[in-house]
């Protein structure tokens, strides 16, 4: 895609899933890849995969959740110049009826899924505005825009996100800074298998299937296309938007 040679990219929750998947790409587009993930090991494994595939990439052991631990990765970032593209991928969350949840996971959720998106944004925005460009996608979930039964808070915090991107777009769109988000629907990822156990999860994984008009799960290397193409020169009218890679499962318009 136009434009992403070289430009420097955050990706947090770079570490597997869907995050994995989207820096692997953007290595493949010749952008330079910096992992963001709470797994040390993780992160690095992905960054020398890139190494070894002839891309360019760093890891940095990141809690989104701790406002000054993202600081001070974001600060040790920009020594070696502008953020380009940041996106904010990481999330977390439990599968529980909301009635029979408690507010220490509504907390662990909110910090996730919430505070952590608001603090990447807070700390690498003001360099995107002085340089008069940039690119935010985040990766919020259908499950923000529909709802999903037993995952009240988690739905909550990203359909907060959606609308906060677009919030974002209407002030910085005279800045240069374009602010877009993809809604994946379910996908077969490591988060997925663990908000639910056992048996709840076969069934839940076999329900969606059925759902779905594609008959399946979405995969990771589903979702990297949409997210390189809002971070590219051909999507450089484009803000605000919100998009679903679900399979047909959510659709709208």
């Amino acid at each position: 895609m136009r434009g992403l040679k070289s430009k420097r990219v955050i990706v947090t929750g770079g570490g597997s899933g869907i995050g994995r998947a989207i820096c692997e790409r953007f290595a493949e587009e010749k952008a330079q890849v910096v992992v963001f993930d709470i797994d040390a090991a993780a992160g690095e494994q992905v960054a020398a995969g890139i190494h070894r595939s002839g891309g360019t990439a760093i890891a940095h052991t990141v809690d989104i959740s701790d406002r000054g631990a993202v600081d001070q990765a974001v600060a040790q970032v920009l020594k070696d110049g502008p953020v380009d593209v940041l996106v904010n991928n990481a999330g977390w969350d439990r599968m529980v009826p909301f009635i029979d949840s408690d507010t220490d996971l509504w907390k662990k959720v909110i910090d996730i899924n919430l505070y952590g998106p608001l603090h990447m944004h807070h700390a690498v925005l003001p360099g995107m505005v002085a340089n008069g460009s940039g690119r935010v996608i985040n990766i919020a979930s259908d499950a923000g825009r529909v709802g999903s039964s037993g995952e009240a808070v988690y739905s909550a915090c990203k359909g907060g996100i959606i609308a906060f991107t677009k919030t974002l777009s209407r002030e910085l769109a005279r800045s240069g800074v374009l602010l877009n988000t993809v809604c994946p629907g379910p996908t077969d990822t490591p988060l997925l298998t663990k908000i639910a156990d056992g048996e709840v999860a076969e069934r839940i994984t076999e329900g969606l299937k059925k759902a779905i008009p594609m008959r399946r799960l979405g995969q990771p290397e589903d979702i990297p296309g949409i997210v390189c193409f809002f971070a590219s020169d051909d999507a450089g009218f484009i803000s605000g938007q919100t998009i679903s890679v679900s399979g047909g499962l959510t659709m709208h318009g």
